[in-house]
């Protein structure tokens, strides 16, 4: 039979050089094109062959396999599946060159960054033109036709009759000079590897080894010399994990997996497998690692999980569906319809991926707050590890903010060393009294503890949360309330406790009887603070500073500052503590040396807030002077 010459319109070569050049950022993606092919087509044979299992005859084991011709530098992909007919491979080889016009043109650049589907074009085949110089392709279909389909891209392809016995498609590429590298047997095996681990079926390639000869018993025969043998070998490993049901996976099978794709020698701390059903359906095997990585918190850390499309490699780190506080999370997510763009390489923006998303956020809070629940251990201890990158969630992720506040866990003034509380221990530990949740910034539990700020609040009983870790600041603001109960922080200056009527009385007799102190302080203070006055929060301390409501922590200031980031001078107030003893004491001195005082009394302030002294020197030479008349006297 002749084969019968199809004329491509004026457009082709504009459009396949568009597709060769500009579609896909790396020409290797043409194997895992040309198998994903192989593979539809064995799952199409696979499918009609429940309904009629003559279709298989006798070859009923299908596969992929790959021959090499470094004679005739072509590679060829070759599967047993359903086959094309005539009319098939006009349709789906075809497809370009029935709408190769300018308005085809046009919607397939847009293409690269719009929303058009890969399968409304069938432009992946056509990928085998960025390393082949012609494509032939030969099917054979189920019932016995058989026909060729021959292109060079340059205008025009060719069908014919095929001399093909074998039911399936063979896609022969004639590769280009440059190409060649596409015949080695490590290069196949990467690309293999890399993309197509997966897939459902084995693919194949044939190897030549070198093997001594051996004798019946099959031990090497002694002075012979090696004998050149090719066998059949598989490529792909075919062990999709997360495709099988949990109960027939082992825990070695399930570390084995995490180590190959985290690159990690520890096992992972826990382990989510999952299948969504419903309006999103995909499969997911997600790991939580046990330490969390040196760069957690860098720019340059990977973010996202491992991409499927019906097991086949999409991309890694795939941003898009993991939210930025969950970066510490390894694994794969595999989808049977997630539209992709022309490429197939990118993401399209679409409402099915965002609700692959919610699912596995949804999944992993609910898999924490099981964890927190069942083995406070062992989420005491991812805590550890990730605890301040789930925070950033507070502040990013308002649909989940009260799931991610069940799991804060915190130390406060009232647990033991290395012990914790969460928000829901605390509110229930609160006195009836008690109307909000109070904390406390600080660089540590210590520091905490020691703070003057704490006085008022001990003598009612009242706990405070300690807020050790730098992203406190941003995100605890973000949280706002808690059940109902609104979180404050104590070192401000709008903070109030307790009798307002009683405190006001206590201020304005302290105002009256000690308003010395008060007018010296203020002379002598006025370059370094906002403002000096009397205040109730306070029981064993002399003094303490308070910022305003929005100002930011000694702790931010120095995170900043070590960033190199400037920031703006930021005057507090000094509030003193009329009940004290040191206040009293000052106020039977003269103005003089009140203020001689005051930069004393200024600078412990500033230690016990957790600030750095301007002028340690200082400091110390007033700290001694006092020391050496108190032994004077």
């Amino acid at each position: 039979m002749t084969a019968e010459k199809f004329e491509f319109k004026t457009e082709v070569n504009q459009l396949l050089n568009l597709v060769i050049h500009s579609l896909y950022s790396h020409r290797e993606i043409f194997l895992r094109e040309l198998i994903s092919n192989a593979s539809d087509a064995l799952d199409k044979l696979r499918f009609a062959a429940l309904q009629n299992k003559d279709l298989l005859g006798e070859d009923t084991v299908l596969r992929i396999k790959l021959f090499r011709d470094a004679q005739a530098g072509t590679l060829t992909i070759s599967d047993n599946g359903i086959g094309m007919t005539k009319a098939e491979l006009i349709n789906n080889l075809g497809t370009i060159a029935r709408s190769g016009t300018k308005e085809f043109v046009e919607q397939l650049r847009k293409a690269q960054d719009g929303p058009e589907l890969i399968g409304q074009f069938g432009v992946g085949f056509y990928s085998a033109f960025m390393v082949a110089d012609k494509v032939t392709v030969n099917s054979r279909t189920a019932d016995g036709e058989a026909n060729s389909w021959t292109s060079a891209g340059q205008g025009s392809f060719e069908l014919g009759a095929a001399a093909k016995s074998a039911r399936g498609t063979d896609i022969i590429l004639c590769l280009k000079k440059a190409a060649r590298e596409y015949l080695d047997e490590y290069t196949l095996r990467q690309l293999v590897k890399k993309y197509s681990d997966y897939v459902d079926y084995p693919i194949l390639l044939d190897v030549e080894r070198e093997e001594m000869p051996k004798d019946p018993e099959g031990k090497p025969l002694e002075k012979a010399k090696p004998e050149k043998k090719i066998s059949e070998e598989k490529l792909n490993s075919q062990k999709a994990l997360w495709t099988k049901n949990k109960n027939e996976i082992t825990s070695e099978e399930y570390n084995d997996f995490y180590k190959h794709i985290s690159h990690n020698h520890a096992n992972p701390l826990e382990i989510i497998h999952y299948a969504a059903e419903g309006a999103s359906e995909f499969k997911a095997l997600l790991f939580i690692p046990e330490r969390a990585p040196f760069d957690l918190f860098s720019k340059d850390h990977s973010l996202g999980l491992n991409l499927y499309i019906k097991r086949v490699f999409i991309m890694h780190d795939c941003q898009k569906l993991i939210p930025e506080y969950l970066r510490f999370l390894k694994g794969v997510v595999d989808s049977s319809d997630l539209p992709l763009n022309v490429s197939r390489e990118i993401l399209q923006e679409d409402a099915q991926l965002e609700k692959i998303k919610k699912n596995i956020v949804k999944k992993i809070l609910g898999a924490l707050k099981t964890m927190q629940d069942k083995d406070p251990e062992k989420y005491l201890k991812f805590y550890k590890e990730f605890g301040a990158a789930l925070k950033e969630g507070l502040h990013y992720d308002y649909e989940n903010k009260e799931a991610l506040a069940d799991l804060l866990l915190f130390t406060t003034s009232t647990t033991e060393a290395g012990k914790y509380r969460s928000l829901a221990e605390y509110v229930k530990k609160m006195p009836k009294e008690q109307k909000e949740i109070y904390y406390l910034c600080c660089e540590t539990p210590a520091q905490g503890a020691a703070s003057p700020h704490l006085g008022a609040l001990k003598a009612q009983n009242y706990e405070v949360l300690f807020l050790t870790d730098v992203i406190d600041e941003f995100v605890i603001p973000a949280l706002y309330e808690y059940k109902g109960r609104k979180l404050q922080a104590i070192d401000k200056a709008g903070f109030k406790l307790g009798d307002e009527k009683a405190a006001a009385e206590k201020i304005k007799a302290a105002q009256k009887n000690l308003g010395g102190v008060l007018n010296a302080l203020k002379s002598t203070l006025t370059t370094r603070v906002q403002d000096v006055r009397f205040s109730a929060r306070m029981t064993d301390s002399p003094c303490c500073l308070t910022a305003d409501d929005n100002a930011m922590s000694a702790q931010m200031q120095k995170m900043l500052k070590a960033m190199g980031q400037e920031t703006p001078e930021q005057k507090k107030t000094l509030e003193l503590n009329p009940d004290h003893p040191l206040i009293q004491k000052l106020n039977a001195l003269s103005a003089e040396k009140i203020q001689s005082y005051g930069s004393l009394l200024y600078n412990q302030a500033v230690l016990a807030d957790g600030g750095k002294l301007d002028n340690p020197q200082e400091f110390t030479k007033q700290l001694n002077e006092l020391l050496v008349k108190t032994l004077e006297v």
